[in-house]
């Protein structure tokens, strides 16, 4: 074995991780590579400013071990609601005239809780079936919309558990249709509690679904998709982020 003078010299020339294994070789080199001296010199060099408080908060080798790396996204706890504690109230206008309103329960709008018609197009169909999160559902009856209409829709959000109300989306139009993926789409900015005051710029996005109609000027609705994708892509990030908006 090295004697404890030669370890002391060669320590402070290691990297982080080869400290680290070091510890791991035998009690004499993990009691020896325990010394904070060691970690402080690998501070010094990533932290310099550290080394000047003669008592620091922590010890170096805790300071280095928690902030030498780029902190990974973590894994996030269980939403503190559930879909089943939800309901969506969704209106859709064309100009003046009611399209369709419905009171959704949450898990209706779970992802793949419906198989579309047959007859859609490859790439909506390919989008439906994607990796990103979407809250779905069939619109019974269909219904048809010349696109010299202005359509719009509105979307509230209930908690059954605390009996209150937020906006998702407040009349927005479908300003944009995507006749390649037949999809038209519309978006509002979510308004969140002045809890989390630095939390802003995300979209709540709404597509219609449709098919190919006999006459090209008109638009045949089958279905309905909301997401919000510009933050959260799984079923517990979405419940995060509508737990964070503005209750009443």
């Amino acid at each position: 074995m090295l004697s404890d003078e030669m370890l002391k010299v060669v320590f402070p020339l290691l990297e982080g991780p080869d400290l680290a294994a070091c510890m791991s070789v035998c009690k004499q080199w993990q009691q020896l590579a325990q010394d904070d001296y060691f970690w402080k010199c690998l501070c010094a060099k990533r932290w310099p400013s550290t080394c000047k408080n003669p008592s620091p908060p922590i010890t170096y080798r805790k300071l280095f071990k928690t902030f030498h790396k780029r902190e990974h996204r973590r894994t996030l706890l269980p939403p503190r609601i559930s879909l089943n504690d939800l309901e969506f109230y969704i209106d859709i206008w064309a100009d003046d005239d009611l399209l369709f309103s419905q009171v959704v329960p949450g898990p209706t709008l779970r992802t793949g809780n419906w198989t579309p018609p047959p007859g859609i197009s490859n790439i909506l169909k390919h989008h439906l079936e994607g990796p990103e999160y979407k809250m779905t559902l069939p619109v019974e009856p269909r219904f048809a919309v010349p696109y010299t209409q202005t359509v719009s829709v509105s979307v509230l959000v209930a908690r059954k558990d605390s009996n209150k109300v937020a906006c998702i989306i407040n009349k927005s139009m479908f300003d944009y249709i995507d006749r390649s993926s037949y999809r038209a789409l519309a978006f509002d900015y979510l308004v969140f509690s002045p809890v989390y005051p630095f939390v802003s710029g995300i979209r709540a996005w709404f597509s219609l679904l449709f098919m190919e109609h006999v006459n090209e000027n008109v638009i045949d609705v089958f279905g309905i998709e909301m997401d919000f994708c510009d933050a959260a892509n799984s079923e517990n990030e979405v419940l995060w982020l509508l737990d964070m908006l503005d209750w009443k």
